[in-house]
């Protein structure tokens, strides 16, 4: 058998083998204890915090591959360098065949029930919500007809909300109340728009003539970050704003106070619809 500094090469696998699952054993809870609450996105909806666990969920698996090959590495590094002075050719080493069959079989299993979990999470666990399904979703979470609409409109280069369980108003800012289920209507009046709520897990896009709705149930209380994921022009880096998840009484309050500072534009607004076209219609034909 092939030898390299006097030891069977074997002798040097259990070694790796070992060092790895020590590492393996340390970092792993460290990941999900330690590091897993600390990974984005925040946990200010029932979405957020799914894609938060499926993010600590795949950190813990994958990172001990990437250590598996840091480790083999850092020990080739030491145990098998040329020590002699002079330049000498070290002997030749041939694949492993058990090794590299474990190897493949190995990282596909685990590619493949990452895509199993990850699929069933998202249909049947949190049901497609969040990303944005078209204007029929086929996935809907439990109580989705009782769900509050919130219709996003984008357009160069500013995002506006309506309301049409309240009148239909339409104000520059977005607060929704908490412990609530909400649908949000996404949709544009101009080009194609990504309304991105990173910290309620809600990215979906916005297309002119398409309600494209995507549903959250928040579940703590404070701001969140409101950007544009789609380039749309020139001040694309302008559509940025904050929202506000706020207690049920106060979003009461809040959507009171708008309806009083609104009353007098509300005649003026379009009639609220679903969808939305650039205005005039088919400008290219």
């Amino acid at each position: 058998m092939t030898t390299i500094a006097g030891e069977r090469i074997p002798r040097h696998g259990i070694r790796i083998l070992a060092i790895w699952l020590v590492l393996t054993a340390i970092s792993v809870p460290l990941i999900v204890w330690v590091l897993g609450p600390h990974l984005p996105p925040p946990h200010m909806t029932v979405e957020s915090g799914d894609q938060r666990n499926a993010n600590i969920v795949m950190t813990a698996l994958l990172f001990p591959i990437a250590l598996l090959v840091l480790t083999y590495f850092i020990y080739s590094f030491v145990f098998f360098r040329e020590t002699s002075d002079g330049i000498v050719d070290g002997p030749p080493i041939k694949g492993h065949a058990g090794a590299q069959l474990l190897w493949i079989v190995l990282t596909s299993t685990i590619v493949l029930a990452l895509a199993v979990w990850g699929s069933y999470t998202l249909l049947a666990g949190a049901h497609g919500a969040g990303g944005g399904q078209g204007p029929d979703p086929a996935a809907k979470p439990p109580g989705w007809q009782n769900a509050l609409p919130v219709q996003v409109i984008g357009q160069q280069w500013e995002w506006t909300f309506r309301y049409p369980t309240y009148g239909g108003i339409e104000t520059r800012d977005l607060a929704i109340p908490d412990n609530t289920l909400v649908a949000f209507h996404v949709t544009s009046i101009d080009v194609t728009h990504s309304f991105w709520a990173y910290q309620l897990g809600v990215k979906a896009d916005a297309v002119a003539g398409v309600d494209n709705i995507a549903y959250v149930h928040t579940r703590h209380t404070g701001f969140f970050q409101i950007r544009c994921a789609e380039l749309c022009g020139l001040w694309h880096g302008h559509m940025s704003k904050k929202g506000r998840v706020l207690a049920s009484s106060a979003f009461q309050s809040w959507i009171a106070a708008a309806q009083k500072k609104n009353a007098s534009i509300v005649k003026y607004l379009p009639k609220y619809s679903r969808v939305y076209y650039p205005a005039p219609l088919r400008r290219a034909g």
